[in-house]
């Protein structure tokens, strides 16, 4: 952690002017504090430590006149010396006495107004500090000022990376080793160690002086909050002393372990991320403890870097999932509206994330049988024709694609509500759901998928030309047997309403007539006599299976 670096944004106070009843106001912000590292002397460059100050623009419109900003740089003198840094966004100038930055206009949401670069003065006294305030001024406007303290020498934590196998089986176990160093000029009072797991990797031990939270934000996908555990070490930390964790911290690879993330970091206490409201703090006794450490294993930093006090680290675990896609089939007169739910199921044992991109999992290809048209198409699935090009209109696609979030948990059902019309029976059309990773001309198999047999299921639209109109209660859908947890978020609305006066029935259905009926296999489909009609059901493809 850098030295004495904010863990908040600074104090905003109001300008001298009050504004008019119209006049907009406009928040500036930066660093509540920052350290510099003590000048080295003689003729060493001091370490530069970057500052970057910030306009908010909360207002429902942005800002079109001039505005100009001020930083008074007169506090500095012999304390720092200051440069604007490289690719500013504004049009600033530098003088002893101030930073000015002209900006013809100011656009809603957060932007930035000035980069500066610290390094302590030559001469100057660990210890010293000084105020960096910026403020602005425009017409028809009003700014909030922002003041950064600025000091010379402090607290630096510095974490050291452990040693960690990448590669592992599920059920793998390793130790993770904590050490870390103070490099700052001044000590700690009570260390703040922080891990942070995802969905595949356990930490076995409890700790009195931990707490264990599961992030459950809103908006995140299915089981891709990772789990916090903040330890409180206790006690004081000296400069230039080392320190180790005294205790077991063991990781273990769960069944479904994939692809996993671990980061883990210290803080002087009071400056690490506010745990969750649902933490919990065990009862059993054992408490994680702290030794001092030879000097000779302190993990040094070449420069002053903010995020020395935080190591992050992947796993690969050895697992595969099975993605399943199941068949569906509808049933309904000529001219009705019918609901089909297409999409798949991941049997697992592994959860799969695109932790780092973010990019989608899975791509499921829907092929819509001839004689069949979309007329309410869910969120997150896009239309295509039939050669799987794109395509502007949405309803009455041949094709569509629908993709996943960046986590596809390892039970986990993905469902694209669909409603369709039946506007004719067309002898032998068929359709397909398909699923796998992306590729120009639709999916194929991903390379973690071990069974491809059942990446594809058949659409199966039977519908009788004329006669009475069918009953809700024979309905002809395959679901999927699995153990399904939450719908994936694209299931729960549709990008396009219904067309049509046809009724809409819960996925079509035949109502039973009671009578026999014989069925005459017809190459790939099967001709059914029901209610002294023909029925046309198209066979599931080979390979395939709920």
């Amino acid at each position: 952690m850098s030295l004495l670096a904010a863990c908040g944004v600074a104090a905003l106070g109001l300008a001298a002017t009050p504004a008019h009843a119209a006049d907009p106001v406009f928040a500036l912000a930066g660093p509540a504090e920052v350290g510099l590292r003590p000048h080295p002397g003689q003729n060493i460059a001091p370490q530069k430590t970057s500052v970057e100050f910030r306009l908010v623009n909360d207002t429902a419109s942005a800002f079109d006149r001039q505005s100009t900003f001020t930083i008074d740089l007169t506090g500095l003198k012999g304390i720092a010396d200051v440069a604007l840094a490289e690719q500013q966004g504004s049009d600033c100038t530098l003088t002893e006495a101030a930073v000015t930055c002209k900006r013809a206009g100011l656009w809603k949401g957060e932007t930035t107004v000035v980069d500066l670069d610290l390094r302590a003065a030559k001469g100057s006294k660990a210890g010293a500090t000084a105020d960096l305030t910026v403020t602005g001024k425009a017409e028809g406007a009003t700014f909030q000022a922002a003041t950064t303290k600025v000091r010379v020498g402090g607290p630096d934590l510095v974490l050291e990376r452990a040693d960690l196998k990448a590669e592992q089986k599920p059920g793998d176990k390793q130790n993770l080793s904590i050490v870390f160093a103070n490099e700052g000029t001044e000590s700690v009072r009570g260390v703040v160690l922080e891990m942070r797991t995802t969905h595949g990797i356990d930490l076995v031990e409890q700790y009195d002086n931990c707490s264990y939270s599961q992030d459950r934000s809103e908006g995140q996908p299915w089981n891709t909050g990772w789990s916090t555990v903040q330890c409180l070490l206790e006690g004081e930390y000296k400069p230039g002393a080392v320190y180790g964790v005294d205790g077991p911290l063991t990781l273990k690879a769960a069944p479904h372990a994939f692809a996993d993330g671990l980061t883990y970091a210290v803080y002087a206490a009071g400056t690490q991320p506010k745990a969750d409201k649902t933490s919990k703090k065990p009862a059993g006794g054992k408490t994680l403890a702290v030794r001092e450490r030879a000097a000779k294993a302190s993990a040094q930093s070449a420069d002053l870097d903010p995020w020395n006090n935080l190591q992050e680290f992947d796993f690969r675990t050895k697992n595969s999932a099975d993605l399943v896609a199941w068949p569906v089939a509808v049933a309904g007169a000529a001219g009705e509206t019918v609901r089909a739910e297409f999409g798949f199921r991941n049997n697992g044992p592994a959860w799969v994330a695109h932790l780092r991109s973010g990019e989608s999992v899975a791509r499921t290809d829907i092929v819509i049988p001839a004689g069949v048209k979309a007329t309410k198409v869910p969120a997150g699935c896009q239309a295509a024709n039939a050669d799987g090009t794109g395509r502007e209109q949405t309803l009455g696609a041949p094709r569509y694609f629908c993709s996943t979030g960046h986590v596809v948990g390892e039970r986990e059902k993905f469902s694209y509500p669909f409603e369709l019309k039946i506007e004719q029976v067309v002898t032998n059309a068929a359709g397909s759901v398909s699923v796998g990773q992306w590729t120009p001309e639709g999916t194929k198999g991903q390379p973690w998928d071990p069974n491809h047999a059942n990446d594809k299921a058949s659409v199966v639209i039977s519908a009788k030309d004329g006669g009475a109109t069918p009953s809700p209660t024979a309905t002809a859908t395959a679901s999927p047997t699995a153990t399904a947890t939450t719908s994936a978020s694209a299931s729960a609305s549709a990008s396009a309403t219904p067309a049509g006066a046809a009724g809409t029935k819960a996925n079509g259905g035949l109502a039973a007539t009671g009578s026999s009926a014989g069925a005459l296999a017809l190459g790939g489909a099967v001709l059914v006599a029901a209610g002294g009609g023909l029925v046309l059901a198209f066979r599931r493809k080979a390979g395939a299976h709920a």
